[in-house]
């Protein structure tokens, strides 16, 4: 045991559990705990501006597989809510992330007296959008609470956990013991169910595989690709799932849209007797209560929501993968379906010429990046058409918000990535309303370097609201139109280079001489309205 405060426990234990990164804000309540971070030299702190884009930060951090856990360190009260949106995204895209927030003093904890910072009680607003919390107000007990924390976050399936620790127990000395990191099992399938999927693979002629984002949380892609090929299986991944098989592989189909067009790969769907999902809930299909679905996911309280007659197989997808494969591959290899998937692919491709000017922008994008570089897809008009139209090639390099769909993500998400892989080019896709909600992380950029690139689709709207409301309303739009800052303007005061793009053309030259400078660069693109993307 060494006789330490609570906040240079905290550090220590962080640490030892492999943080090597914390964004954040410091406040009053956490002092001690900034004060120890001087004493642990290997943890990084990036100060930024906002706590809800510490918290997007450290879901970008975790998502591309950053040294560590992305994790984030706010005040109580204002901060932790400030923080949420962060949260939530990670909960929602099943990503871990570390949110460690201040408390009151630890008499006044649930009194509901009016201490600074309070909400009484605040491990309630968190727990609907994390997987487990923790609160520590005895300075002996700290690094068994940080421990437990690691163990809700590398078990299972991934999602974001809290931990809050009082402002006296920050301060307060005591001995403590740190405790040494542990190194967990995962979840192995068992045999019945390995059968079971065999005998229904054996007994299928069009198999098919739906391949999420827990593909790539298990490093499971080689598996799916010998699966894949084995028994010639086409495989469609969602949006979280971009990555999982790389887009020119024979059998990726990619991503379908929004309408689930074309035709083609509608019938794909539709004549497949057997669906395989991997790591996904399978929502946003065109998937029947009739089809014959075998569903692999590591939470077993995913199986059978959207739909009840999936068969149950509970494990991690790498160990369930190569233990299926073993025991199917003494069968003969299906015939190639290669061409059909071509067919398919070729009919796709057609979207891009057909979602306009939104395609064009995706493929200028797409064109001046290599395969390696990460994309975030905002919520905007170019990443709604990405979603569906960006050929992804490498796992972890393609970021969505998921189902929280939230505006303001994009940037700070971007800067977390970028942090995480300062090697790789990183992209952030963004319209003027969501950039706007973070700009402010112009100046993190600029003070730490931290090089991502920001496209902003300027067309002073949120644009598909202000389309929507005139289309269904007759021309009437009402609280849609913006007031935008002169961008260029913005980014020289925060010290990062911006240029204007005038078309996609344009875009493509200036983002690939903006990824080849080592500077964060704001790229602004005027537009004007667009047709609705998902038709």
């Amino acid at each position: 045991m060494s006789k330490m405060t609570g906040g240079q426990a905290l550090m220590k234990s962080l640490y030892r559990e492999g943080v090597r990164t914390i964004f954040g804000m410091p406040g009053v309540q956490l002092y001690h705990a900034m004060d120890a971070l001087i004493d642990e030299p290997g943890i990084r702190f990036i100060t930024v501006r906002h706590e809800q884009a510490a918290a997007y930060m450290a879901f970008g951090y975790s998502k591309v597989g950053g040294e560590g856990m992305g994790t984030a360190l706010v005040v109580p009260g204002p901060g932790l809510l400030n923080a949420a949106a962060g949260v939530g995204t990670a909960y929602s895209a099943s990503t871990p992330m570390l949110l460690i927030s201040g408390q009151a003093y630890t008499h006044e904890i649930g009194k509901d007296t009016g201490a600074l910072h309070e909400v009484n009680d605040q491990m309630d607003v968190v727990r609907p959008i994390t997987k487990w919390q923790g609160r520590m107000t005895n300075v002996a007990r700290i690094p068994e609470t940080v421990h437990e924390a690691f163990r809700y976050l590398s078990t299972g399936r991934q999602r974001p956990v809290e931990i809050e620790i009082a402002w006296d127990t920050l301060s307060d000395e005591r001995d403590v013991e740190l405790l040494e990191p542990e190194e967990y099992s995962t979840v192995a399938p068992n045999d019945e169910d390995i059968a079971e999927v065999a005998r229904r693979i054996s007994e299928s002629d069009r198999p098919l595989i739906w391949a999420g984002w827990g593909v790539m949380v298990a490093d499971a892609t080689e598996p799916l690709k010998k699966l894949a090929e084995h028994i010639q299986a086409p495989v469609m991944t969602s949006a979280e799932g971009k990555g999982a098989i790389p887009y020119d592989h024979e059998l990726c189909i990619g991503t379908p849209g929004w309408k689930f067009g074309p035709s083609e790969l509608a019938t794909l769907v539709d004549e497949a007797d057997l669906v395989i999902g991997v790591g996904t809930r399978l929502g946003r299909t065109n998937l029947t209560r009739e089809h014959n679905i075998v569903q692999i996911d590591i939470d077993p309280e995913e199986i059978g929501r959207n739909f009840p007659q999936a068969y149950p197989v509970v494990g991690d997808a790498k160990l369930t993968l190569n233990r299926l494969f073993d025991t199917i591959k003494a069968s003969p290899r299906r015939p190639s379906r290669s061409d059909e998937v071509r067919a398919i692919k070729a009919k796709r491709h057609l979207r891009e010429n057909q979602t306009q000017p939104q395609g064009d922008f995706a493929a200028a994008i797409q064109g001046a990046l290599p395969d390696e570089a990460i994309v975030v897809e905002g919520v905007t008009q170019i990443g709604y058409a990405a979603r569906e139209l960006f050929k992804v090639q490498n796992p972890r390099s393609y970021i969505t918000s998921s189902y929280f769909g939230n505006l303001g993500y994009a940037y700070p998400t971007a800067l977390g990535a970028k942090v995480a892989k300062p090697d790789v080019p990183v992209v952030a896709i963004s319209g003027d309303g969501g950039f706007l909600f973070n700009s402010q992380e112009l100046a993190t950029a600029a003070r730490y370097g931290i090089n991502a690139v920001v496209i902003v689709f300027n067309d002073n709207t949120f644009g598909n609201v202000y389309r929507d409301q005139i289309n269904i309303f007759d021309g009437r739009h009402y609280g849609s139109e913006i007031t935008n800052p002169d961008f260029m303007k913005l980014a020289d005061a925060y010290g990062v280079r911006g240029v204007q793009a005038s078309g996609p053309e344009d875009l493509e030259r200036k983002l690939k001489e903006s990824i080849s400078i080592e500077s964060p660069t704001l790229i602004e693109v005027p537009v004007g309205m667009m047709p609705d993307p998902f038709n």
